[in-house]
């Protein structure tokens, strides 16, 4: 059917998880002409249910009274065309009810990505990966099936409810007012239990919520957990938040069993109490009623009864559906966005930065200065390496060079231009990052040093590789195609690094990051990577943080922080002779083990 589109007003921009029931009905607004044609052909194909006690009632009479039996033949012909109906427009009802959910569930889970994709990198470090899968695979489709059971279902009762209404009108109104007791005693009893089955849905969710973040916090450290023997320690904590969701499941199961038993025992009650009327009415002879209105009201009682009671049993699937809604919205809603749109757009770097007052305070610890009064000139192809101890400001200076923080106080230009002016988006096709832990994808080859970068000729890939020092291993591996496994499961660290170093090699940047590029690597390994890392950075400005002295010693500048301040600057050989800081770190590191 083609790729997604984005409805034409943006989901998160009208998302208000305050009024679920709001943004459902918003949520459904483009598929309403579906809707109503499922609607039509569902009313029509449920017609045999309050139809046939009608005729069933005629067919009752006919034997009781002896009338003509061309009647009878009449009552079996418009029985069989009323149940032979049911085929096609099931199909009719199933088409255009399962394009529109489908659709919705589509567009859901496209602009929960969208939001993701747009949120800042902040919130992705303070939400688990856990919690937001879980938003995007079991809200949605709690959201889809939600809506897909209240259609079914109350379609079902709300179409049994009015045809019964209407042949009871045409044939014992008297009886109508019996009718009228069910709604509200059923309304009474929904508005009675919502509360606190609002509340346990909720507690549920967020029960789930925490084990979904419990259970990629413990596929993610399965090796650490293995290494140091610590199974049996990651199974507590795993039992644990498992027992918290099985009492929150528990809790949740006996308030719907609760609410289901109530429903289902009122309705009886009432349907008894109907029929034993129904019957006393046609016994002492008032309104003239018929065996066959008898019948006809019995089989409408039970139905009513049903009705009544899926209409109840809805509640607790439509407060899931509504819990689910407000779990989104924390994401659909969330105000901590890069922000790029009407901002001027990059159309070439030349790789100047200047760090201009520069201060930098992260939103979780305010009492805390990550940066501090930084003032650095970047000249375009130059490389500069930050050093000094950790917590001393040198990942967040490479979060601001990406455009991941913004300053709290000062700015950043771009070849003369405030960054804060600028799209990011644009800025970051000359951008290319190589982080400590190499991010690739299960794919093949191809697909990972391509990335972003499709329409690129296999000789162009070969030619990174090559410079990248990983062509050997891959053309071992069996060439481009050769699948690499989940995040490069196949290659060891060296060789990962060096697939990320021919993807940002295609890529052909103005400007580089290196973020402890070859700390993880053995020494046979670095000195390869060492040697890749030498051809990507020729001519390009490059960030490098290191603590391994030996890999930045031929930086064009060092830049010694600590505690957020820049204390000194200068080459190699300039910052050893002057004998400060960074001397002192440089004569601790040189001396043997």
């Amino acid at each position: 059917m083609g790729s997604v589109t984005a409805p034409q007003t943006p989901l998160e921009e009208t998302f208000d998880g305050a009024h679920p029931v709001r943004t459902l009905r918003h949520l459904f607004r483009p598929q309403r002409r579906r809707m109503v044609v499922a609607g039509l052909a569902f009313a029509a194909k449920h017609s045999p249910i309050w139809v046939i006690p009608a005729l069933t009632a005629n067919v009752i009479d006919v034997v009781v009274q002896h009338q003509p039996l061309r009647q009878l033949w009449i009552a079996a012909a418009l029985m069989t065309l009323v149940i032979a109906q049911n085929v096609p427009l099931a199909q009719v009802y199933v088409r255009y009810l399962s394009v529109a959910v489908r659709t919705v569930e589509t567009n859901l889970r496209m602009s929960l990505s969208r939001r993701l994709q747009e949120l800042s990198i902040g919130y992705h470090r303070r939400v688990s990966a856990g919690v937001l899968q879980a938003k995007i695979v079991r809200d949605v489709e709690n959201v889809v099936e939600s809506s897909r059971q209240a259609f079914d279902s109350g379609m079902g009762a709300i179409t049994t409810l009015v045809g019964a209404l209407v042949i009871t009108a045409f044939r014992v109104p008297e009886f109508l007012p019996v009718f009228a007791l069910a709604v509200p005693a059923s309304a009474a009893l929904v508005v009675s239990m919502r509360r606190r089955m609002t509340a346990r849905n909720a507690d549920f969710r967020v029960q789930v919520e925490r084990m979904s973040a419990r259970v990629s916090e413990m596929t993610h450290l399965i090796p650490i957990t293995r290494a140091h023997a610590l199974e049996r320690d990651e199974l507590d904590r795993m039992d644990a938040t498992l027992g918290d969701v099985r009492d929150a499941g528990i809790r949740l199961d006996v308030t719907n069993g609760r609410f289901g038993a109530m429903s289902w025992t009122a309705m009886q009650l009432l349907s008894v109490a109907c029929l034993i009327g129904a019957a006393w009415v046609a016994w002492t002879g008032l309104w003239g009623m018929s065996a066959g209105d008898v019948t006809m009201l019995s089989s409408y009682f039970v139905a009513l009864t049903a009705s009544v009671t899926a209409l109840m049993s809805l509640a607790p699937v439509i407060t899931k559906g509504l819990e689910s809604v407000r779990s989104m919205s924390e994401v659909l809603t969330e105000p901590d966005l890069e922000r790029n749109a009407g901002k001027a757009t990059v159309e070439h770097v030349h790789g100047d930065v200047d760090f201009e007052s520069v201060r930098y305070v992260y939103d979780d610890a305010p009492d805390e200065v990550a940066v501090d009064g930084l003032d650095l000139h970047v000249r375009a192809g130059e490389t500069i390496a930050l050093v000094g101890p950790s917590g001393s400001g040198k990942s967040t200076v490479l979060n601001m060079v990406i455009g991941f923080l913004t300053p709290s106080r000062g700015r950043i230009l771009l070849d003369g231009r405030d960054m804060a002016d600028l799209d990011l988006r644009s800025y970051r096709r000359s951008l290319a990052v190589v982080p400590q832990e190499s991010l690739l994808f299960e794919g093949t080859v191809r697909d990972n040093v391509t990335y972003g970068s499709p329409d690129l000729t296999d000789d162009a890939v070969r030619d990174a590789l090559r410079d990248a020092n990983a062509l050997e291993f891959v053309e071992q591996m069996g060439g481009l195609d050769a699948v690499i496994g989940e995040r490069g499961a196949r290659l060891s660290g060296g060789q990962r690094q060096r697939l990320a170093i021919a993807r940002a090699l295609v890529r052909d940047p103005r400007i580089l990051v290196l973020d402890e590029a070859t700390s993880a690597l053995d020494t046979s390994s670095e000195r390869l990577v060492q040697e890749a890392l030498g051809r990507l950075m020729a001519g390009r400005t490059t960030f490098v943080v290191a603590h391994r002295l030996s890999t930045i010693r031929g930086a064009d500048r060092i830049a010694f922080m600590r505690a957020g301040r820049l204390v000194e600057i200068g080459s190699h050989a300039e910052l050893v002779a002057a004998g400060g800081a960074y001397a002192e770190l440089d004569r601790l590191t040189s001396v043997p083990g």
